[in-house]
């Protein structure tokens, strides 16, 4: 008998393609989209979504299923979406950071809840239509992830914490093709996705409006504090830290006569901190909730190349092991070779070697509240 896999059906055409391969390879394909919008848009904002989590989506999953000849299922993962998701995305602006929903979407929803579903329907593993890619070291059994070969489409930064179990029952199939090659299978096989337009928003937040979003979800994120410098001299009022993030330029109200970014948020004081651009290079970072993937522990300093965004160039640094910070946190550092602009806490710094994943982590303040930065991989 076929293995059976469960495959996230997005209504996407990645999502579609990977189904259609492995029912191609002979799989036992079960097509399943979860449900984590109201079927309704409700006069709440809070609680409306963006296209790419549309009931039309829905639809073209239905399609693409019926196509392959496999079952399908719509599963309502509404309040456990909100709960992993959308409650710690607003929770963490509201605390001057800048959170990466999708890592968390992964790690809990994807890889988490799916996959306990998964193997109560006797699967052996959760496909999706990532843009990376799996194999398993022979001599230390570890899985390890690798960039996906399509460098433009690349999406492991998004899958760094996943852990040693939801990389083994992972199945990434698009994550050999180039994006083209995709559109190229879809138009092949008629699939009702072919032309399906890409997706950059936020699943859960309509026309890219995080901070109209956040005003609605969390209206105690925006309390008016002080605009202040370096040197803490006070230099204007904001409306709140949720509309602010490291590196932001526009939209602080200030007249110097000269171009000043925000470096840092402060929820301590409720305060912006503004500076020179100068002010925006760090030559290091502290990552909490280190995952390594690529070995069991780090015993030594270790050559690798850090991103810290989505879009960032990676940059040879060097990581540290853990150790213990000042106030009580577990704390690995990351040099880099030269100074790096905005390092953003609250985004994900990812770890490589050529293009496979050693691991990631949360960036973390030097000091402050830990929020995601607690996460723990074990």
């Amino acid at each position: 008998m076929a293995d059976r896999l469960v495959v996230g059906l997005s209504g996407g055409v990645d999502s579609s393609v990977a189904a259609a391969l492995l029912v191609e390879q002979g799989f036992d394909v079960v097509g399943v989209t979860l449900r984590v919008w109201p079927w309704r848009e409700p006069e709440e904002g809070s609680r409306s979504f963006g296209s790419c989590c549309s009931p039309e989506a829905v639809d073209d999953a239905r399609a693409v299923a019926r196509q392959l000849g496999i079952p399908y299922y719509l599963l309502n993962s509404e309040r456990e979406f909100d709960e992993a998701v959308i409650a710690p995305f607003a929770r963490e602006y509201a605390a001057g950071r800048t959170p990466v929903p999708c890592v968390a979407c992964n790690r809990q929803v994807k890889f988490g809840s799916l996959l306990a579903r998964a193997r109560a329907w006797d699967a052996v593993a959760v496909a999706t239509g990532h843009y990376a890619r799996i194999t398993r070291d022979p001599t230390t059994g570890r899985f390890l992830l690798w960039r996906g070969r399509d460098e433009r489409k690349d999406q492991s930064d998004f899958l760094w914490p996943l852990t040693q179990d939801q990389l083994g029952a992972a199945r990434f199939p698009v994550g050999d093709l180039t994006k083209d090659e995709v559109r190229a299978r879809a138009r092949a096989l008629g699939l009702a996705t072919a032309a399906t337009p890409e997706s950059q928003e936020i699943c859960f937040i309509p026309d890219h409006d995080y901070r109209g979003f956040l005003r609605r979800r969390t209206p105690e994120a925006f309390q008016a504090g002080p605009i202040v410098d370096g040197q803490g001299r006070t230099l204007g009022r904001h409306g709140g830290l949720a509309d602010f993030t490291v590196g932001q330029r526009r939209g602080l109200g200030l007249a110097t006569g000269r171009s000043l970014y925000v470096t840092a948020l402060d929820p301590r004081r409720n305060a912006v901190v503004v500076g020179p651009a100068e002010e925006l290079e760090a030559d290091r970072l502290w990552a909490a909730g280190l995952n390594l993937i690529s070995q069991a522990r780090l015993e030594s300093p270790m050559p690798v190349e850090a991103k810290i965004r989505h879009n960032h160039a990676p940059v040879a640094a060097i990581l540290y092991p853990p150790a213990p910070a000042g106030d009580g946190r577990i704390l690995a550092e990351v040099r880099f070779s030269a100074p790096q602009r905005a390092v953003t806490p609250g985004q994900s710094v990812v770890l490589y070697r050529g293009d496979l994943v050693v691991g990631g982590g949360i960036i973390a303040r030097p000091e402050g509240e830990e929020g995601l930065d607690g996460f723990d991989p074990t």
